[in-house]
Parts: structure tokens; C-alpha cells; sequence
């Protein structure tokens, strides 16, 4: 089959290749890959700061797929020959609490992704692709769906009439949106851009906040909500921006800190997060059952992944460069042609 392989880090270091397809073990599902979509940790992989020590030679990176499953190994009884199944970023967290080395097996490293022609998945991390989605539309769900999904509704216990604040316009922080409207919630949205500001409004936003025209944005927030801040938002910047997101939200309110866009580490202040009463939440997507959970409300509510571009295999290089220039919701691979 063909594959990219990470061979060093940098996207000069991915290159196309030939690779022996893989046979499906003990309750394995061999998949034939529809499509990819691409997260910031894909980037963060390939260039090398993403736990670079733990980084296989020659790795297949992206961890989130969409495809059919061709052929099964001795045991397998969830999915058949011909159904449609997603991939999920840990193969073994399927519910409850994570364990602490849930880490080692996710896919798209350690274990290799979906950037090739066929994948392995286990069929307990498998989970069955929504009715009416395409592969491409489909991809998109595994991470960004899934962590804006476990961070309102498992986390942050999201309540009809409740408001959310995200950050941003990439995958997690529209589909954030799309489900807190759906839920009867009000969102407020940030972005330097204006024009993504409208376009996320029409995804279910209420409010938009352009921080570069208003740098101290956490005062938009309580002045948009009577001084009393968001119930639950969705950090995806990380680094400093942090002191902002616990003053934008409610005394005893939650934050889903999910990303890292502007720096690993930060200089927190306490004194806020300790008379505000703040819970800061990290969030690494979610176990299986909570995703089992999530696509039922999707179809529900008519909810249709946000795709910025879709590129074709052989573009693969050309999708991670549109992904480092920034992305209105999600960048996609389609595989199979």
C-alpha cells in the first residue's frame, strides 16, 4: 500500500512511500481509509515538538479516519465486512477515567495513523461512522468533535440557557459552537478575524469578540454577560492567554484547557483562580463511550462537520502547510479516490 511516512521531523522529512499493507490480529479491523482529517497535534508531531522522544522512525502520522472495514481478524464481533467506522485517538480508553499510560496507545503516534491507504483499528476503539456523513465529513470527528463534545457535556455539564465561550475559529472551537446552540446554550466567540467572526455566528454563535481589536477581550465577556462571565469555555491558546480565560469565566466556572496554540507553559495567576473559584479542566479528547454517546446528537440535530479544503492524497504536504496558515474548522485528506 502506499503510505507517508515521518522519516525526521519537518514536512521535508514526510515522504510517500511503499509499505506492506497490514493484516488484521486478534480483534483487529482492517480498514481501507476514506479520508483524514488533519489536528494541531498531527502538526505538532511531524514538526517535532509533540513529545519528540516518543516519535517512531518511520511513523504513519494522523490519528483521525474515517474508512470500511475490508477484513477482520479471529474474534471480532462489533463490525462487520463493509461497514463504516471512524478511528479513535486512544485505542484502549473506552470509559471512565484514563489510565496513566493511555498516552502509548494512541494512534497516529505511537501507533501508526491513518495517512495511508489501509490502517489497523481495534474493534473495541472502533466506533460506527454517523448515518448521512461522508468519510470526509466524518474524519473531522475524532478529535475536534469529540474533545468540544466531552469538554461542554462530560466536563462542564453544560445546561440549556448556560453560556459557553470558545476561542478561535479551527475544528474543536466550531464544533463547540454547533453543539452548545443545539443544546439551547449561548456561545461567544474569539478571533482576530472578522470575517470568521461571521462565520462562525452563522454556525450557531451569538456573540463575536475580535481580541485584536479589543486586546483585554475579557472584559467583552462580562460586559456581554451582565459581569458575570461564561459558565464553561473552551481554551485552546494555552501559554499566558490562560489569566484571561479565568477572569472571562464565572466564579466556580469551568475551563476545558484543550490546546496549546500559544505556548506550552504559562505564568498562572492564583489569586484569581482561587477567589473565583475556577476549576481548569485539561482535556485529551475523551474515552470511546463518550464518542458513542456524541454521534447520536449529531444526527439528531442535523449537525454537518465545517470542512475548510479537502486535498488529495498526493497533496498531503500542501494540506499540513493550509493547516500552519490557520483553518476555519477542519483540513481534510481524502484517501481513497
Amino acid at each position: 500500500m502506499k503510505a507517508w511516512l515521518l522519516k525526521g521531523f519537518g514536512l521535508e522529512n514526510l515522504q510517500l512511500a511503499e509499505v506492506e499493507t497490514p493484516k488484521p490480529g486478534t480483534g483487529e479491523l482492517l480498514v481501507k481509509v476514506g479520508a483524514v482529517s488533519l489536528n494541531y497535534r498531527d502538526k505538532a508531531i511531524v514538526e517535532g515538538f509533540y513529545e519528540p522522544h516518543l516519535v517512531p522512525k518511520d511513523l504513519i502520522p494522523v490519528s483521525d479516519a474515517a474508512g470500511t472495514v475490508v477484513a477482520v481478524g479471529e474474534g471480532v464481533t462489533r463490525f462487520r465486512i463493509g461497514e463504516r467506522v471512524n478511528s479513535h485517538l486512544y485505542s484502549r480508553w473506552l470509559d471512565g477515567e484514563p489510565k496513566m499510560d493511555e498516552p502509548a496507545w494512541c494512534m497516529g503516534m505511537p501507533l501508526p495513523g491513518g495517512l495511508a491507504e489501509y490502517m489497523i483499528i481495534h474493534q473495541d476503539s472502533a466506533v460506527k461512522v454517523p448515518e448521512g456523513m461522508t468519510d470526509e465529513e466524518a474524519s473531522t470527528l475524532p478529535i475536534a468533535a469529540l474533545t468540544a463534545w466531552y469538554s461542554l457535556m462530560d466536563v462542564g455539564d453544560l445546561q440549556p440557557g448556560q453560556t459557553v465561550l470558545v476561542q478561535g475559529t479551527g475544528g474543536v472551537s466550531v464544533f463547540a459552537a454547533q453543539i452548545a446552540h443545539a443544546y439551547g446554550a449561548r456561545v461567544i466567540a474569539t478571533s482576530s478575524n472578522d470575517s470568521n467572526l461571521e462565520r462562525i455566528k452563522a454556525q450557531g454563535a451569538d456573540e463575536g469578540i475580535n481580541y485584536k481589536t479589543y486586546p483585554d477581550w475579557e472584559k467583552q465577556v462580562l460586559e456581554l454577560t451582565g459581569g458575570k462571565g461564561a459558565d464553561v469555555t473552551i481554551d485552546v491558546a494555552g501559554g499566558n492567554g490562560i489569566n484571561q480565560s479565568v477572569a472571562a469565566t464565572k466564579v466556580a466556572g469551568t475551563i476545558a484547557q484543550v490546546g496549546f496554540l500559544s505556548g506550552q507553559s504559562s505564568q498562572l495567576d492564583l489569586m484569581p483562580v482561587i477567589f473565583r473559584q475556577t476549576t481548569i479542566r485539561g482535556i485529551a479528547v475523551a474515552p470511546r463511550t463518550s464518542f458513542d454517546r456524541m454521534n447520536p446528537f449529531l444526527s439528531q440535530h442535523g449537525i454537518k462537520p465545517v470542512i475548510d479544503a479537502i486535498y488529495s492524497f498526493s497533496d498531503a504536504i500542501e494540506a499540513f502547510k493550509h493547516l500552519s496558515r490557520g483553518a476555519f474548522g477542519k483540513i481534510v485528506i481524502k484517501i481513497d479516490a
